[in-house]
């Protein structure tokens, strides 16, 4: 049994793209695997705090010379981890804003983002001091952007800075492997835009499948 970690970061509910591509994933994933834990964190409609400078002061703490004060300023960080940590799979479903990712998911990001809890920091090391605690995490990307041509070699590689900057973060998570499934192509409409939509729900179980048989079953 596996534990999955839903995250979805658009501000949109009804009209969100990727919110229904993260819909089609869970539904696609619980008819194989009914029996893995399921945890779901809506950062679009409840964004994480932005990290301040008692954070910083907290994180780099060791933990027995933490004061209550301390305790207190990382306790939302906590149980952020809390729900991260556990995760063999993690899903994120997001759009592009601006290029990148919304603020709400990368206030995620850096809330979970900690020394001595998911990366270590070590200058015997040499220029990587830095090194994820944990391996092995699966990272599931489903986005949605009005333009297209964000894939690497694509006409807007140069301008993706949202999956290229989650894949980046993503190794002081502990993932090892990662997957991007887009939805492309929203501003324009037409044609386009729905077989962009079409590809992207028909790649979903066949993710699935893939992860099914890596996972094992």
């Amino acid at each position: 049994m596996k534990t999955i970690l839903q995250i979805d970061a658009s501000a949109r509910v009804t009209r969100s793209l990727s919110r229904g591509l993260t819909t089609a994933f869970v539904e696609h994933w619980q008819k194989t695997r009914p029996h893995d834990t399921w945890l779901k964190r809506d950062v679009g409609l409840n964004p994480p705090s932005a990290i301040s400078e008692d954070w910083i002061a907290a994180a780099f703490k060791p933990d027995d010379q933490r004061t209550p004060e301390h305790v207190a300023a990382l306790q939302e960080s906590d149980e952020l981890l809390a729900e991260l940590e556990p995760a063999d799979v993690i899903v994120i479903g997001t759009p592009m804003y601006n290029y990148s990712m919304p603020s709400a998911l990368k206030a995620w990001i850096d809330q979970v983002i900690r020394i001595g809890r998911t990366f270590s920091f070590d200058l015997t090391r040499g220029e990587q001091p830095v090194e994820p605690i944990q391996t092995g995490k699966i990272l599931v990307i489903l986005t949605a952007s009005g333009e297209g041509g964000f894939e690497v070699g694509g006409v807007h590689a140069a301008q993706n800075h949202l999956d290229t900057a989650i894949v980046t973060a993503s190794r002081l998570l502990g993932v090892s492997e990662h997957h991007v499934i887009r939805v492309e192509y929203q501003e324009f409409g037409g044609d386009r835009h729905q077989q962009s939509i079409k590809a992207a729900h028909a790649a979903i179980p066949k993710l699935v499948q893939q992860l099914n048989h890596k996972l094992g079953i």
